[in-house]
């Protein structure tokens, strides 16, 4: 694209602003902001930017009423069903596993901003014993996975591990993976794709410049991947590879299940194309987004749409009637994605984020803004669920599979010290239920030992463990 062709496209939509400083550019820098007006489709980004803004006003008429929790025919839990039951889910998560058709799709495009580091969350260091960060535990879950499935079936069927990267985040993801040998995992089965970005605008529909020659991106939210997994072939890679279930979730769950054999078999046993795992909500006015039915059609309503009265309604056993917590962690088909990808997913809602958003003034001076002065425009995974032909949700317990990890310590919620914390909560019980003795102090267990408390009790029984240690 060259200069009269860039004038001609921001003309037609309104953006001649972005050129403004064309002559004060030297030529490698006329070079960078040609590439990045060439790379955006104006007619669908523009058209994004109504949609947004004009939804995000959109005044919700008898909410109450049109909002209804999840049918008891199409949520179950792990809490009420019986052990027979989750036996029968357990193997039939483990055959797919074991016959290759079992893929793990990562969310892990953000930056630890607010664990105050500049770098991918999923590599941050919270303070274990072993010093494993998230993604280090999570390949190590896949690894002992893979060895229970074959010891279950006989059959060594791999794990592939779709990573969702983002513009910041995607090099040093894999120059990680590279310098720790990916965990163990074969490299051909690891990953990485990025997801796509959307210009920043202000309230007016002007695209920001963030610098005099570059245009103001952000990631198109988690919602982004199912375009990424078309455009970037993942979707093809994944047919090819002969894949049938993809377990799907956010990076900054340390607790998280990886592939969980018991949740893919819930799904398989119902022959559903989209699940759901949540959590009972803690509190009435926990700030968590509840699954449930608007209109008939499944959704994910934020915490901050639901009124008082209504967050506080209960059902007859006392539990809340809105109280399936989302918690970023689902199942689809790969038949599904397919199909999102191929006729869906132009349909996804956007979603308006007012944000600081740093920005070159009309003297071209770059400027970090103290008040919200634009937008960023977000596609939300969960938006996917009204596609479904068959959607269940699966409730676990908290304690043994969520702890978020967000913010800095001095927050005192979804911290490095909170997701220590629910680390040794959780192995202590394992240690405890294989017959240790006692357990004090900082214990962990290696996933390779044991993926969800099996496999301890020649090594736990009888046992005392004291901490600091790696129980491996």
């Amino acid at each position: 694209m060259d200069e009269e062709s860039a004038q001609f496209v921001l003309q037609r939509y309104g953006q001649e602003h972005l050129l403004q400083f064309w002559t004060e550019l030297s030529m490698e820098e006329k070079k960078i902001i040609l590439k990045d007006i060439s790379e955006v489709n104006f007619s669908e980004v523009t058209s994004y930017f109504k949609k947004a803004t004009s939804s995000s006003k959109d005044i919700q008429k008898n909410f109450e009423e049109r909002l209804c929790p999840i049918p008891d025919d199409a949520i179950d839990s792990f809490s009420t069903s019986t052990a027979e039951k989750l036996h029968q889910y357990m193997q039939l998560g483990l055959e797919e596993i074991a016959n290759g058709r079992v893929a793990v799709l990562l969310m892990a495009g953000g930056q630890g901003t607010r664990l105050g580091v500049n770098y991918p969350k999923g590599i941050y260091d919270v303070g274990l014993p072993s010093h494993k960060t998230l993604l280090h535990l999570q390949a190590e879950r896949i690894r002992r996975l893979q060895e229970i499935a074959e010891q279950a079936f006989g059959k060594s069927g791999e794990i592939t591990w779709y990573v969702l990267t983002s513009e910041a985040t995607q090099k040093p993801t894999l120059d990680y993976f590279r310098e720790n040998k990916f965990f163990g995992l074969k490299e051909e089965n690891v990953v990485t794709f990025e997801q796509g970005m959307l210009p920043c605008f202000t309230f007016n529909g002007q695209i920001i410049l963030d610098e005099k020659y570059k245009l103001s991106r952000a990631p198109d939210g988690n919602g982004g991947v199912y375009r990424a997994l078309k455009v970037q072939g993942i979707l093809n890679d994944m047919e090819k590879r002969g894949i049938r279930s993809v377990h799907a979730h956010s990076v900054d769950n340390i607790l998280v299940k990886v592939a969980d054999p018991v949740f893919l078999g819930y799904c398989l046993s119902h022959s559903a194309d989209c699940g759901v795992k949540v959590v009972k909500k803690s509190s009435p006015t926990e700030a968590v987004g509840v699954v449930c039915q608007v209109d008939n059609e499944y959704k994910v309503v934020e915490y901050s749409e639901i009124t008082k009265k209504m967050a506080e309604r209960r059902r007859s056993d006392g539990n809340l009637v809105l109280n399936a917590g989302n918690i970023c962690n689902h199942y689809f088909t790969v038949e599904f994605l397919r199909a999102v990808g191929d006729i869906h997913e132009g349909k996804l809602d956007l979603h308006v984020a007012k944000k600081k958003i740093p920005y070159v003034d009309e003297n071209g001076i770059r400027v970090l803004p103290n008040v919200v002065n634009g937008i960023k425009i977000e596609k939300f995974v969960f938006d996917v669920f009204r596609f479904a032909r068959k959607f269940v949700a699966w409730e676990v317990v908290r304690e043994y599979e969520f702890s978020a990890l967000k913010n800095a310590d001095s927050s005192g919620q979804d911290c490095p010290t909170t997701a220590r914390q629910d680390v040794f909560a959780l192995h202590k019980k394992w240690l405890l239920d294989a017959g240790a003795e006692c357990v004090s102090g900082d214990v962990e267990i290696s996933p390779l030992l044991s993926y969800a408390g099996e496999n301890l009790e020649n090594i736990a029984k009888g046992k005392v463990f004291k901490g600091p240690t790696i129980v491996q």
